[in-house]
């Protein structure tokens, strides 16, 4: 324990003025014990309060929560009637930058497989784009039945339908069902080698949210889950991949997972240490910035290389330097012990996403 109040504190350990602005933007585990006295003397800052750990060791954390801004998606699922609106929380509805980090790996794919001088298929952007929802909606199902007992002892999670028994187990499997059935029906509006191709992510949907407890990789196999659209575009319009272009283009969309998993993985960090759930954002601890610049290269060389091999002209070269531009500017301004500024590396990305 010991090592874990060690690590905690490495981890989380601030400047007490800067601590009470950093603690004000999300509720975070703090330092063992170092902060009791601080605490203790100004409690007209914030409102403190224990947080046990398993053998008796008091940490504290802070309670502020400042007031949620609803986006347009939010306010429409709080707008929803009762009985559907924990089942639109439990595929994230009121959330829908999964859903876009889900579609972008496909438009890419769809785009490169479009004959030049044309326009990508409207009809595939469509039909994969409600896939994105549905799958996504799909997996978020998923993850929240196996890590029930873990969300409600994480502050972000706890709120979680499944954790607060708005939606049972039972309804949960049933929503599951009709959730696959639709993503099947969707599926099957393609050819037969794009039925076969997509039908094979299934098992990486299901074990992602295993890995966290196996592996500090679980970003890595969320990349092969989330990007699998970059191999299933291409074969949606050209019934078969070209795998020297849907391969490099896949490997982009892994590396690019991986930067903004981690970043937003590092806003949970102390709460994961004390549960024992693995992450990159633990693996790579204050070497974060040096790993994702190494990402960072690899998803800029598997673009170039993409773009190379399919005969791309100078408009996708000026978007991979706007991405590069982006990560450089991402990497530099991360403060990865600052939970608001890892809470919002989704948003950013899939404003760069859309770049491509």
């Amino acid at each position: 324990m010991l090592a874990v109040c060690r690590k905690l504190s490495r981890l989380t350990a601030l400047k007490p003025m800067y601590l009470v602005k950093f603690l004000s933007c999300k509720p975070v585990l703090l330092s063992c014990v170092d902060n009791r006295q601080y605490f203790a003397e100004n409690k007209h800052l914030l409102h403190v309060e224990g947080y046990l750990l398993k053998d008796g060791l008091r940490c504290y954390s802070s309670k502020v929560k400042p007031p949620l801004q609803q986006t347009l998606a939010s306010s429409l699922v709080n707008r929803s009637s009762r009985k559907v609106q924990p089942y639109l929380k439990l595929m994230r509805l009121d959330k829908p930058i999964g859903s876009w980090l889900l579609f972008w790996p496909c438009g890419w794919s769809i785009s490169l497989a479009a004959e030049a001088g044309t326009f990508p298929d409207l009809k595939m952007l469509l039909l994969f784009g409600a896939g994105a929802i549905v799958m996504r909606g799909a997996g978020c199902t998923i993850n929240d039945m196996w890590d029930k007992d873990i969300d409600g002892k994480v502050e972000r999670t706890k709120g979680r339908p499944l954790v607060s028994g708005t939606v049972s187990v039972n309804d949960a499997w049933i929503f599951l069902a009709v959730q696959l059935s639709v993503a099947l029906t969707i599926l099957l509006q393609l050819n037969w080698y794009s039925v076969f191709l997509g039908a094979s992510s299934l098992g990486l949907v299901i074990v992602y949210p295993l890995m966290k407890r196996v592996t500090y990789w679980p970003q890595l196999i969320l990349g092969m889950t989330f990007n699998w659209g970059a191999l299933l575009g291409w074969s949606a319009i050209h019934s078969s991949c070209n795998w020297q272009v849907c391969i490099p283009l896949y490997a982009a969309g892994i590396c690019w997972t991986i930067i903004y998993d981690t970043i937003y993985a590092h806003q949970d960090k102390a709460e994961d240490i004390v549960l024992g759930i693995k992450s990159t954002a633990i693996k790579f601890g204050d070497d974060t910035k040096l790993w994702l610049s190494v990402f960072s290269s690899g998803m800029i060389s598997f673009l170039i290389t993409t773009g190379l091999l399919s005969q791309q002209t100078w408009p996708y070269y000026l978007s991979v330097c706007l991405i590069t531009n982006h990560l450089y500017k991402q990497l530099k301004t991360l403060d990865i012990d600052n939970p608001k500024d890892c809470s919002s590396a989704d948003g950013t990305d899939e404003q760069s996403y859309t770049i491509i």
